[in-house]
């Protein structure tokens, strides 16, 4: 039996999940309010109940997702001043490695190489994922809740903030929908090599084939360690 790998724990899959639920609901009830003309929008509109019944569902799952992005940033500073690691294992900061690895898989795909760029604990690919998902949050929550309470933002801000709240929240959220769909669920999900899905999200463990073939350093530094403890 192929032995399997702890990639993350059950804290950090369960940031996801109230990171990614929430998303969802953020799509359905917020996109009818974009697009008002759409007949697909306007039917998922009468679905979830109409519009005011909309912004109250959009409101809650908005406040799920900021009190888990919260948690978040609290639970990586927590780990940073608990294990005081070196800047090699900050692992998705971003590092010369990362512009190495674009370069050769962008051989890969060319053809112009058979070895795919051999990836540490994160690729670069995760890595924009995570810090897309990190600054996209500032401006969506910064902005929605600048279009939450208007009335109070209004009494010490020039009302064309939320004219422009309207516009940074509704055109982000635009941009991350599509980030998601076309960047996201291609590599995690749709990638022939995954399809039909990438189950780590819920289960938390990648087999050794898998940590081979996606993680390779980091899998050779799990064994080097374990070899040396031994």
């Amino acid at each position: 039996m192929s032995r399997e790998y702890t990639r993350f724990s059950i804290n950090q899959r369960l940031q996801h999940i109230f990171m990614f639920v929430p998303f969802i609901i953020l799509v359905i009830t917020g996109f009818p309010i974009k697009f008002p003309d759409s007949a697909f929008w306007s039917m998922v509109m009468s679905a979830v109940g109409g519009i005011e019944m909309a912004r109250s569902i959009h409101r809650f799952a908005a406040a799920i997702m900021i009190i888990d992005f919260a948690y978040h940033i609290i639970y990586v500073f927590h780990n940073i001043f608990k294990n005081r690691p070196s800047l090699s294992e900050l692992y998705l900061l971003p590092n010369k490695r990362d512009g190495q690895d674009i370069v050769q898989n962008l051989k890969y795909f060319l053809f112009l190489t058979d070895e795919r760029p051999r990836f540490h604990k994160f690729s670069y690919i995760e890595k924009f994922d995570y810090w897309a998902v990190f600054w996209g949050m500032f401006i969506m929550a910064g902005s929605g809740l600048v279009l939450w309470f208007p009335v109070q933002v209004s009494t010490f801000l020039p009302g064309v903030v939320i004219q422009i709240a309207y516009v940074a929240h509704s055109d982000e959220a635009l941009l991350a929908f599509l980030a998601i769909i076309i960047w996201h669920f291609y590599n995690v999900h749709f990638n022939p090599r995954i399809w039909p899905a990438n189950k780590v999200w819920f289960k938390g463990t990648l087999t050794e084939e898998e940590m081979e073939h996606e993680h390779p350093l980091e899998l050779e530094e799990i064994k080097a360690k374990e070899g040396t403890a031994k």
